[in-house]
């Protein structure tokens, strides 16, 4: 068995066991995982389709830390979070491969699913808005669709970034990659800010609190 053949392997062994198993992770490995979606090339950093990177991003620099270690096809950082162990993880294998990255990690720490926080950006709520849940279907995001497929389970947590959509005869693909404008760039600037606050909450408070909280319009 390959490298990453043991890896999905310890990751389907996890599904399985209760969260509170911590005994069986490797020492001092995380307790939870928020992996932000989106695009590793610098053209697109300011682009709609790398909202989850930014948030992920802002939680590390208000943590201190800096996501410069490369593990399992991902920049990752390791932060305490509400007094949780937490990496921090961008996906460097572009957007729709995203769960290659995501799988490989929550299969070698033995992170439970229910433990997998991933932040991405949603055309089906209006700029700004912030959306909480767990599981549910993909709604044609194709990296969620990629992670959903690598686990098995749609049943990970969700912090949707609202970036509305494209005008009439605009290409969605066009529409999320292209860079932000001045006006647009304001109102996902605020919305990346609640969501770097939202995705921490959802360790310290549980999901239900934390939806009851941030699950209103922008």
């Amino acid at each position: 068995m390959g490298r990453f053949g043991k890896l999905f392997s310890g990751f389907r062994a996890s599904r399985a066991a209760p969260s509170e198993r911590a005994e069986e992770k490797p020492r001092g490995g995380p307790q939870w995982i928020i992996a932000g979606l989106g695009n590793p090339e610098g053209r697109w950093a300011h682009s709609r389709h790398n909202v989850g990177f930014m948030v992920v991003d802002r939680i590390a620099r208000e943590a201190g830390a800096a996501l410069d270690r490369r593990s399992f096809n991902g920049l990752c950082a390791e932060v305490e979070l509400a007094g949780a162990r937490t990496m921090l993880v961008k996906p460097q294998t572009y957007y729709n491969l995203s769960g290659e990255c995501v799988a490989a990690i929550l299969g070698y720490y033995k992170v439970p699913i229910a433990r997998l926080i991933v932040v991405h950006d949603d055309l089906d709520l209006e700029a700004g808005q912030l959306r909480l849940k767990r599981g549910g279907g993909d709604a044609g995001n194709r990296g969620v669709r990629s992670i959903a497929e690598v686990l098995k389970t749609p049943d990970f947590v969700r912090v949707r970034v609202g970036i509305g959509r494209p005008a009439p005869g605009e290409e969605s693909k066009d529409y999320v990659l292209r860079p932000l404008g001045r006006t647009d760039a304001e109102i996902i600037a605020a919305a990346v800010a609640r969501a770097a606050d939202a995705a921490p909450a959802i360790i310290a408070d549980g999901l239900e609190r934390a939806m009851n909280r941030y699950n209103q319009r922008a």
